[in-house]
């Protein structure tokens, strides 16, 4: 496996998991827990290191997943998570990204990810109510005290990412990316380039488009791309 170097000297395989769809958004979801702790070691057999996670994801329960499987292997492999987001009696009721709420974030996700570190830690989605310095601030604390080693944003505007850059060197920046995807080039791309930042594309094939084996409009239960347009039958056929 060829492996890359983001930002801040974090070195990744060149092809990382996305593990989201363990839990939700391509229904129907796995069932089998055990196949699932697997696939995550037969990953790690096959080079892979990079592994994505989000405490949004289930809720909760990819994390967990991803702790049991990645437990007796973690000194070789590089943990992303994310925080962001307002869950409430396992929902998602909006963004938060307050320092306070960083911290709990944090220290619940390395108990779930069976882990004294987060190799990687991103702002899931730009909050307009916390300024990004704070939000910049509040996880160089917890570098500072070893808890997460890198700092990364998802889907953040060029801005954004400037402003917390400022703050606290930014790793990495996550965002969608790929041949019909590609909002990145304008602003985004350039800016990581020029600040040496990172850049890791989330649905490299569109959300399975790309593969050329989505041949219908008919999803099942639980799949995202349903709601989305460019998948509806006649959009579909067009692209």
């Amino acid at each position: 496996m060829h492996t890359r170097t983001l930002g801040q000297g974090l070195e990744v395989s060149a092809i990382g998991l996305g593990c989201m769809g363990i839990s939700q958004s391509y229904g129907p979801n796995p069932g089998d827990h055990a196949a699932m702790v697997q696939v995550l070691r037969d990953a790690v057999d096959a080079g892979v290191t990079f592994f994505d996670t989000a405490e949004a994801y289930g809720p909760f329960h990819n994390e967990e997943v991803l702790g049991e499987a990645l437990e007796p292997v973690r000194d070789q492999v590089v943990l992303a998570t994310k925080f962001g987001w307002q869950i409430t009696d396992g929902q998602i009721t909006g963004l938060n990204s307050r320092p306070e709420q960083i911290r709990r974030v944090a220290e619940e996700s390395l108990k779930r990810l069976r882990t004294d570190r987060i190799d990687l830690f991103y702002q899931h989605r730009v909050d307009p109510d916390v300024p990004m310095e704070e939000v910049a601030g509040a996880v160089g604390d917890l570098v500072a005290e070893g808890k997460v080693l890198h700092f990364g944003l998802s889907e953040p505007g060029a801005h954004s990412l400037r402003a917390a850059h400022a703050v606290h060197p930014v790793t990495a920046v996550q965002s969608e990316y790929s041949l019909w995807t590609r909002d990145p080039e304008p602003e985004i791309l350039p800016a990581c380039a020029e600040l040496g930042i990172g850049f890791v594309p989330f649905s490299p094939l569109g959300k399975g488009f790309l593969t050329g084996q989505v041949t219908t409009s008919s999803f099942g239960d639980g799949d995202i791309r349903a709601t989305i347009p460019r998948f509806q039958e006649e959009n579909r056929q067009a692209n």
